[in-house]
Order: structure tokens, then C-alpha cells, then sequence
């Protein structure tokens, strides 16, 4: 096991972590650590406890935001992935009239 510390709203908290993991660790404490600081910076004179439980709400905001979009995408590629045998219909049935007119128009008298 590993040791590692990680700064967060300006207190050092040890841990220990898996070997190898200390540097994933330390940007994830870094992503929480700039939401401390903008939490602080938009409410002054906030604890220990109420910046650390904005910084967590900041990211739970933006995770959200990312899931609901996340969906949203996965909505739209479905529908995209649905349309498209009925897009592939249209362009066979386009080829067949298009063959047809050409059949016509040298079929045509006077042609």
C-alpha cells in the first residue's frame, strides 16, 4: 500500500491508496480543491465542512450535467440507429423511380 497526501481547501489529508494510484488521486483532490477555492471565493467565511459540501454539490452539479447529456446523446444516436434502415428504404424506392423515369423517358414517343 501507498501513502499519499493530498491538499484540499488548505488541509493536508494522509491517505493510502493502492500502489500507482497516488497521481490519479492527487488530480482528482486538484479538481476538488478548485471547487473548494470557488466555493470560497463565492461565499467568504465559509467552515471546513460547508466548503468542502459546496465543492462536493459543484461537482456532483457538473457530474449530472454530464450524465444528463451522456443520455441525451445516447437518445439521439438511438433514433439515428432506428432511421436508419428506413433511410437506406427511401434511397432503394429513389434508385427504383429514378430507374423507372429513365425507362420512360426512352420508352416516350417522340423521345
Amino acid at each position: 500500500m501507498a501513502e499519499t497526501t493530498l491538499v484540499i481547501a488548505g488541509r493536508h489529508y494522509p491517505i493510502r491508496c493502492r500502489d500507482g494510484e497516488e497521481a490519479h488521486l492527487a488530480h482528482l483532490a486538484s479538481l476538488i480543491e478548485r471547487k473548494a477555492r470557488q466555493a470560497q471565493q463565492s461565499t467568504p467565511g465559509l467552515t471546513e465542512v460547508r466548503t468542502l459540501l459546496f465543492a462536493a454539490l459543484f461537482l456532483a452539479d457538473e457530474l449530472n450535467d454530464m450524465k444528463r447529456e451522456a443520455i441525451g446523446r445516447q437518445q439521439s444516436l438511438a433514433l439515428e440507429t432506428e432511421d436508419e434502415p428506413a433511410a437506406r428504404a427511401v434511397e432503394a424506392l429513389a434508385d427504383r423511380i429514378e430507374k423507372l423515369r429513365d425507362r420512360l423517358a426512352v420508352d416516350a414517343p417522340g423521345a
